[in-house]
């Protein structure tokens, strides 16, 4: 299997979400083909045009990411968080009772779920005044591309990217990315007794 694998934004096919209360777009999931309630990671981009519950996701640890719009109030468990484009990852559980109201009209945003004590993630934004350098150690990496001009360098060669298409590597190291250009970078590892399990082919 390829070291790099490009994930075009014009190949993902939209869906409902799993509580029909707006639409996805699944990037990637593991394992390939894995129902909603099925699969250990998923990173998906959902468009959001109104106010409303978050679906109901047992055992799964989710990072939300705004894409483009002003942004949402996200109300996880009764704590109010205030997420925009410029908003760092935000971290909450995916059985916790969750809520969006839109600040001012709809979103994209960037999702990413795991099997709690499975598969253990993480999200960084490269870019943006945020730092354009990350060394990844996990064995598994995808960044999303979100604006700007250039290619992302990443541990098993250079690649040119447009809004929203995503790449995928297979190899642990440094990605680059150009000073004016955005994207996010999500690590995906399984936790230690889980090391000898299939996650990752």
């Amino acid at each position: 299997m390829a070291a790099l694998e490009y994930l075009p934004a014009a190949d993902r096919v939209t869906a409902a979400w799993k509580n029909g209360g707006g639409l996805t777009q699944e990037v990637i999931a593991w394992p390939e083909g894995a129902a909603l309630g099925d699969f250990e990671w998923r990173i998906s981009i959902a468009d959001v045009a109104s106010d409303g519950p978050f679906s109901h996701f047992p055992n799964i640890d989710r990072t939300l990411c705004i894409l483009s719009g002003e942004g949402i109030f996200l109300d996880v468990a009764g704590r109010l968080q205030k997420l925009t484009p410029r908003s760092m990852p935000f971290r909450f559980a995916g059985d916790a009772p969750c809520s969006a109201r839109l600040l001012d009209g709809p979103i994209s945003d960037l999702n990413i779920m795991s099997r709690r004590g499975r598969i253990e993630h993480r999200v960084i934004r490269l870019g943006g005044g945020d730092g354009s350098a990350a060394k990844i150690t996990a064995p598994l990496a995808l960044a999303v591309w979100v604006g700007g001009t250039g290619n992302l360098e990443t541990p098993a060669g250079s690649v040119a990217l447009a809004p929203r298409d995503a790449v995928l590597c297979r190899k642990p190291g440094r990605w680059q990315i150009g000073a004016d250009c955005v994207a996010y970078l999500v690590s995906l590892e399984p936790y230690a007794h889980r090391l000898n399990q299939p996650l990752f082919q």
